[in-house]
């Protein structure tokens, strides 16, 4: 839908500026999910539909009973996915990498004592296809790293849902966010 443009002195109405907000592209809410209280776990459902083809997930705030990773699955798949990154450490600036395939998730994001962060991005998770993954991470720790990772997971099926899972220990608060990239 092409957007509206208005003259001086035009009565703005709330259909028509309505109108513009939802064809304007960018990001779209979708949802806001609070993580809850010692939880090793939080799966977000209803996330992506047909409407968009590619997402960007937030989280954000919260904290960790010890440091640990987010782990991202689809659904209930576990198997196929297949991811490469590096880290970087603040005091030496020594970069290290890791590959894997067929894994049981993505590394997604990084939590500590002091909040809980990640970005990610999906493409396709809806389309019956494979699902391509980024993410990035910075610790809070002063001794501590960036990550970044890249990958796809090796199926063919339509998601609506994910999990974020740690690597060990508890989450408590934060929020994880769901935003759509527009089609137009």
């Amino acid at each position: 839908m092409p957007i509206t443009t208005y003259t001086a002195g035009e009565v703005l109405t709330a259909a028509s500026l309505n109108s513009n907000f939802s064809a304007a592209g960018g990001l779209q809410f979708i949802k806001a999910q609070t993580i809850g209280t010692t939880v090793s776990s939080v799966t977000v459902t209803g996330a992506f539909s047909a409407t968009y083809d590619n997402y960007l997930i937030t989280v954000t705030g919260g904290v960790a009973s010890t440091s640990n990773n987010l782990y991202l699955t689809l659904g209930s798949t576990a198997t196929g996915y297949n991811y490469a990154g590096y880290f970087v450490n603040f005091t030496s600036s020594t970069v290290n990498g890791t590959a894997t395939n067929v894994a049981t998730y993505f590394d997604a994001g990084y939590a500590t004592t002091n909040t809980i962060s990640s970005r990610i991005e999906l493409e396709s998770p809806f389309l019956a296809k494979r699902t391509v993954f980024r993410s990035d991470a910075t610790s809070t720790l002063t001794t501590n790293f960036i990550n970044k990772y890249q990958g796809f997971l090796n199926d063919a099926t339509s998601y609506t849902a994910f999990t974020l899972t740690a690597s060990t220990g508890t989450w408590t608060g934060g929020t994880i966010r769901v935003y759509g990239y527009a089609n137009s």
